[in-house]
This record gives structure tokens, sequence and C-alpha cells, in this order.
């Protein structure tokens, strides 16, 4: 006998990306410039025959092109999706133009999403090239990619070409809040604060880290420590004593501080990243203290109150210098032959030199 399960089940068991996945326009945050002109196409029944939709994983470029075929009142049987990673060669395109030239089943259109565009052949790129020269009236495509430099000018020029732009940390902690509301679930500000900085500017990552914290949370409460577990990031207490004892020009103990947590599990790039975090909000106190305000919704009253003193002179010695060094090594921690070797060289060059 065939198992089958209820929506709701079914709903329970999607990831939270797909389950939270925007629906309609007004649903698709931080990119007011791109669904605002969608819209308004759509309105005024100026549809382009081509879209170019280009920006960094996670944005939001395949959903908002499903949006845009569900405003234009495509029906599913009418929407055809390939993930060129995939289906990259010119038989796949060669099949796509066949099924290009047939009218559509219920709709006005045939949709037509192609993921990952840029992983297509030069000979599959010629062969949609004569396609989009001369499309059908009844056809509209997307393609979505992450690197539009790998698409060929001939496409890009008989596209309509929106830049998706990475969501802000703002926007990040704000689906947080809002997805762990809606999941029944309660987050510390700080715990919020450190999934969207691990986020790295995605909401699909974004979303995967909290799935993950609610995966090993024993409860409804969601603590900065559970986070700090889940995405490998140091306690506050332990960054906070390797910025004192920079202030203090102190460098082997924070050395010692980086390498126990380090040692711990923490990950290298994640200890440079919440440094560097810290760091810069010690500066913005220091030459921008109307920011106080806005800080204070990213750090707990008693991080505020050590970033506040390090902004005196008592943390003269964390600089723009050391911000600057922190954001190389943060670049290079990837590509490093030691996960360690570019927060200990950024030191050196620091505290050694002049």
């Amino acid at each position: 006998m065939k198992q089958t399960t209820t929506p709701d089940l079914e709903r329970h068991n999607l990831s939270l990306y797909r389950k939270y996945r925007p629906g309609i326009f007004d649903e698709v945050r931080g990119q007011e410039h791109i669904t605002s002109v969608l819209r308004a196409a759509v309105e005024n029944e100026r549809i382009a025959h081509a879209y170019l939709f280009a920006g960094g994983r996670g944005t939001g470029k395949t959903s908002t092109a499903r949006i845009l075929a569900r405003a234009l009142g495509t029906s599913d049987n009418d929407v055809y999706e390939m993930d060129a990673a995939s289906n990259r060669g010119i038989d796949e395109i060669r099949e796509l133009r066949d099924g290009v030239a047939t009218l559509p089943f219920e709709s006005k259109y045939k949709f037509y999403i192609i993921d990952e565009a840029h992983a297509l052949t030069p000979q599959a790129w010629q062969a949609l090239l004569k396609t989009l020269e001369e499309p059908p009236a009844h056809v509209v495509f997307v393609l979505a990619t992450t690197e539009l430099d790998r698409v060929p000018e001939t496409i890009i020029s008989r596209c309509q070409t929106f830049t998706f732009k990475k969501p802000s940390h703002d926007i990040l902690k704000s689906l947080i809040i809002d997805v762990a509301k809606k999941e029944k679930v309660t987050i510390e500000p700080a715990g919020a604060e450190l999934i969207a900085l691990m986020g790295d500017g995605s909401f699909r990552d974004t979303l995967g880290i909290l799935q993950k914290v609610l995966t090993v949370s024993r409860d409804a409460k969601l603590t900065e420590a559970e986070v700090g577990v889940v995405v490998g990031a140091p306690s506050g207490a332990v960054v906070n004593t390797f910025l004192e004892s920079l202030a203090q020009k102190d460098i082997a103990t924070a050395l010692g501080a980086f390498h126990q947590a380090t040692q711990s599990g923490v990950e290298a790039k994640v200890f440079v990243l919440l440094a560097l975090t810290k760091v810069r909000a010690v500066l913005l106190l220091r030459f921008a203290p109307e920011m106080k305000k806005e800080l204070s919704e990213q750090f707990s009253v008693t991080e505020l109150a050590a970033l506040t003193r390090l902004a005196g002179k008592e943390g003269a010695a964390i600089n723009s210098q050391l911000l600057a060094e922190l954001i190389t090594a943060l670049l290079e921690t990837n590509r490093a032959p030691l996960p360690a070797l570019p927060l200990e060289l950024a030191l050196y060059r620091v505290y050694t030199t002049g």
C-alpha cells in the first residue's frame, strides 16, 4: 500500500528555506529595486521575452522567477525549470528549442527558468541565442546566474538584466526572528545576530543554519551558546579576552585565546569574523558615537559596555590598521596552508613593526 502524507505534514518536513520561500513580490526581502519593476511590467502588460537574474547564492533569484511566472498567471504545467549545471549541453538546449515551438497547455505563456545558466557550454549558448533572437510571443525566459561574467555578451544584450543584492545583516536578522516566531521558538538577540553574521548574505544559508540549531535544541528557546556550538563559534568571553589582550599589546595572551578556541573546535575563519565585527564596533563607537543605539541592538548590554570602554584611551591599540589586517586575514584563511596563519601574521604586522 502506498504511504500518503497530509499537506500539513509535508509542509512540516520541508526545509525552512523552502517552507518560507516568498510566494508574492511583497514577500521578497531586500530586492525592491527589482520587484517594483517586475510588478509594474506585469500590471502594464509589458513583459520582456527574456530576463537575466544575476547575484550571489541564496539571494532569491529562482524564487523571484517563480513569483513572476505566478504573477503572469502561468500554471505549473507551463513552467519549466532546468538546472544548467547538470543539463549544460547542446542536446538539452535543442530539446528546449523544440518545446518552445509548441503552444502552452493552459496559460498565456510558457515560462522557462534556466538556473546556473553560466554553466552552459559555448555550443549550448549559441543554440539558445537563436531562440532569444526570435522568440515566439508565448515564451518567457529567466536565466539565473551567480557568475554574470561567464554569460556571453550576445546573451546579455538580449535580456533585461537585474542584479540581486546580498541581503543586509538587518534583513537577515529580521528574517531569523520572524521564522523562529512562526516555528514557535524564541531566540536570543545575540543568537539571531550570530546566525545572520554566519549566513554571509544568503537567505538560504541563513535559514539552513537556523534549521540546524532548531534540530539540536532541546526546547523552544535558542540561546547564543546553542547557536555557537552549531556554527563553530567561540564564546563572547573568549573573543573579548582576545580584544582586551590586543588593547594591552599582549600578543601572547591574544594568540593563546585564539589557539585555545581553535583547539576546542572553533573554526579559525569564524573566530576572525567575530573579532573583526567587534573591532569594527569599537571603531564606530570611537569615531561615530551616535551609532551606539544601533550597536545596542547587535550586542548585549555587558558586551556593549566592554566595547565602549575599548573605544576610549584604554583601547587605543585597537585601531584601523588592526581592522584592515583582520579583513585581509579573513579573506586569506580559506586558502592558507594552516588556517591559523593569516591571523597570526596579521597580529605580527600590527604589533611588532614600526
